[in-house]
Protein backbone atom coordinates (compact mmCIF):
# COMPACT_ATOMS: atom_id res chain seq x y z
CA UNK A 1 0.00 0.00 0.00
CA UNK A 2 1.35 3.39 -1.02
CA UNK A 3 1.25 6.03 1.68
CA UNK A 4 -0.72 9.21 1.21
CA UNK A 5 2.53 11.21 1.38
CA UNK A 6 4.07 9.15 -1.45
CA UNK A 7 0.96 9.68 -3.61
CA UNK A 8 1.17 13.46 -3.11
CA UNK A 9 4.84 13.52 -4.19
CA UNK A 10 4.28 11.33 -7.26
CA UNK A 11 4.31 13.43 -10.40
CA UNK A 12 3.27 11.57 -13.51
CA UNK A 13 4.13 13.41 -16.75
CA UNK A 14 1.28 14.47 -18.99
CA UNK A 15 1.33 13.26 -22.62
CA UNK A 16 3.11 16.33 -23.98
CA UNK A 17 5.90 16.06 -21.43
CA UNK A 18 6.16 12.30 -21.95
CA UNK A 19 6.58 12.56 -25.74
CA UNK A 20 8.85 15.62 -25.52
CA UNK A 21 11.09 13.80 -23.04
CA UNK A 22 11.32 10.93 -25.52
CA UNK A 23 12.18 13.41 -28.28
CA UNK A 24 14.99 14.76 -26.11
CA UNK A 25 16.43 11.23 -25.82
CA UNK A 26 16.04 10.63 -29.58
CA UNK A 27 17.96 13.88 -30.25
CA UNK A 28 21.04 12.31 -28.66
CA UNK A 29 21.25 10.01 -31.73
CA UNK A 30 21.58 12.99 -34.07
CA UNK A 31 24.84 12.94 -35.98
CA UNK A 32 24.92 16.58 -37.10
CA UNK A 33 27.98 18.38 -35.75
CA UNK A 34 26.08 21.67 -35.49
CA UNK A 35 22.90 20.83 -33.61
CA UNK A 36 21.02 17.84 -32.20
CA UNK A 37 17.30 17.88 -33.06
CA UNK A 38 14.64 15.16 -32.91
CA UNK A 39 11.05 14.53 -33.91
CA UNK A 40 8.59 11.95 -32.63
CA UNK A 41 5.37 11.25 -34.54
CA UNK A 42 2.48 10.06 -32.40
CA UNK A 43 -0.94 8.66 -33.29
CA UNK A 44 -3.50 7.70 -30.64
CA UNK A 45 -0.86 8.26 -27.92
CA UNK A 46 1.41 5.70 -29.59
CA UNK A 47 4.79 6.47 -31.15
CA UNK A 48 4.71 5.55 -34.83
CA UNK A 49 8.02 7.08 -35.98
CA UNK A 50 11.07 8.97 -34.78
CA UNK A 51 13.76 10.93 -36.55
CA UNK A 52 16.85 12.95 -35.77
CA UNK A 53 18.99 15.26 -37.85
CA UNK A 54 22.01 14.05 -39.73
CA UNK A 55 23.33 12.71 -43.01
CA UNK A 56 21.24 10.35 -45.18
CA UNK A 57 21.38 6.59 -44.74
CA UNK A 58 24.69 5.16 -45.97
CA UNK A 59 26.49 8.54 -46.00
CA UNK A 60 29.38 9.25 -43.63
CA UNK A 61 28.06 10.83 -40.42
CA UNK A 62 28.16 14.60 -40.23
CA UNK A 63 30.31 14.61 -37.08
CA UNK A 64 32.86 12.43 -38.94
CA UNK A 65 33.11 14.94 -41.79
CA UNK A 66 30.23 13.70 -43.95
CA UNK A 67 28.78 17.18 -44.41
CA UNK A 68 31.29 19.76 -45.67
CA UNK A 69 28.94 22.66 -44.84
CA UNK A 70 28.59 21.63 -41.20
CA UNK A 71 32.37 21.09 -40.96
CA UNK A 72 32.97 24.63 -42.24
CA UNK A 73 32.85 27.88 -40.31
CA UNK A 74 29.65 29.01 -42.07
CA UNK A 75 27.53 31.12 -39.73
CA UNK A 76 24.36 29.56 -38.33
CA UNK A 77 21.56 29.70 -40.88
CA UNK A 78 23.84 30.44 -43.85
CA UNK A 79 24.76 28.10 -46.69
CA UNK A 80 21.94 25.73 -45.84
CA UNK A 81 21.55 24.80 -49.50
CA UNK A 82 24.97 23.12 -49.25
CA UNK A 83 24.12 21.13 -46.11
CA UNK A 84 23.52 17.43 -46.80
CA UNK A 85 22.01 16.73 -43.38
CA UNK A 86 18.31 15.85 -43.28
CA UNK A 87 16.14 17.48 -40.63
CA UNK A 88 14.57 15.49 -37.80
CA UNK A 89 11.00 16.11 -39.00
CA UNK A 90 11.95 15.05 -42.52
CA UNK A 91 13.61 11.88 -41.22
CA UNK A 92 10.63 10.97 -39.02
CA UNK A 93 8.21 11.35 -41.96
CA UNK A 94 10.49 9.48 -44.37
CA UNK A 95 11.15 6.72 -41.82
CA UNK A 96 7.40 6.17 -41.48
CA UNK A 97 7.02 6.04 -45.27
CA UNK A 98 9.98 3.65 -45.58
CA UNK A 99 8.17 1.23 -43.27
CA UNK A 100 4.69 1.80 -44.75
CA UNK A 101 3.28 3.65 -41.75
CA UNK A 102 0.65 6.34 -42.37
CA UNK A 103 1.17 9.63 -40.52
CA UNK A 104 -2.08 11.29 -41.63
CA UNK A 105 -3.89 12.81 -38.63
CA UNK A 106 -0.93 12.38 -36.28
CA UNK A 107 0.92 14.75 -33.95
CA UNK A 108 4.59 15.58 -34.41
CA UNK A 109 6.66 16.46 -31.35
CA UNK A 110 9.97 18.17 -32.13
CA UNK A 111 12.71 19.62 -30.00
CA UNK A 112 13.10 22.64 -32.31
CA UNK A 113 10.46 24.56 -34.28
CA UNK A 114 10.20 23.43 -37.92
CA UNK A 115 11.85 25.31 -40.76
CA UNK A 116 9.85 26.34 -43.83
CA UNK A 117 10.84 23.21 -45.79
CA UNK A 118 9.76 20.91 -42.95
CA UNK A 119 6.57 22.94 -42.49
CA UNK A 120 5.60 22.17 -46.09
CA UNK A 121 6.47 18.50 -45.65
CA UNK A 122 4.44 18.26 -42.42
CA UNK A 123 1.41 19.81 -44.15
CA UNK A 124 1.68 17.51 -47.17
CA UNK A 125 2.07 14.45 -44.95
CA UNK A 126 -1.30 15.25 -43.32
CA UNK A 127 0.06 15.74 -39.82
CA UNK A 128 -2.59 17.63 -37.84
CA UNK A 129 -0.57 19.06 -34.94
CA UNK A 130 3.00 20.14 -34.23
CA UNK A 131 4.32 20.58 -30.71
CA UNK A 132 7.81 22.05 -30.44
CA UNK A 133 9.94 22.90 -27.42
CA UNK A 134 12.52 25.48 -28.53
CA UNK A 135 11.85 28.13 -31.13
CA UNK A 136 14.49 28.49 -33.84
CA UNK A 137 13.96 30.91 -36.75
CA UNK A 138 10.25 30.04 -36.83
CA UNK A 139 9.17 32.55 -39.43
CA UNK A 140 5.84 34.16 -40.03
CA UNK A 141 5.63 32.34 -43.36
CA UNK A 142 5.80 28.93 -41.66
CA UNK A 143 3.24 30.02 -39.04
CA UNK A 144 0.96 31.32 -41.78
CA UNK A 145 1.18 28.08 -43.76
CA UNK A 146 0.32 25.99 -40.71
CA UNK A 147 -2.61 28.27 -39.95
CA UNK A 148 -3.92 28.25 -43.53
CA UNK A 149 -3.58 24.45 -43.74
CA UNK A 150 -5.38 23.97 -40.41
CA UNK A 151 -2.35 22.45 -38.65
CA UNK A 152 -2.30 23.31 -34.96
CA UNK A 153 1.18 24.44 -33.96
CA UNK A 154 2.08 25.20 -30.38
CA UNK A 155 5.11 25.58 -28.17
CA UNK A 156 5.57 23.17 -25.28
CA UNK A 157 6.72 24.95 -22.13
CA UNK A 158 8.12 23.25 -19.08
CA UNK A 159 7.34 24.63 -15.66
CA UNK A 160 10.34 25.73 -13.60
CA UNK A 161 9.91 22.66 -11.38
CA UNK A 162 10.46 20.49 -14.46
CA UNK A 163 6.82 19.69 -15.07
CA UNK A 164 4.92 20.86 -18.14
Amino acid sequence: MVSRMAKENFQRPDWDEYFMDIAQVVSRRGNCSRRKVAAVIVSDRRIISTGYNGTPRGIENCFAGGCPRCASDAPSGEGLGECICAHAEENAIVQAAYHGIAVHGSTLYCTLSPCLMCTKMIINAGIKEVVYETEYHFGEQARGLFSEAGVLCRQFRRNPDGQS
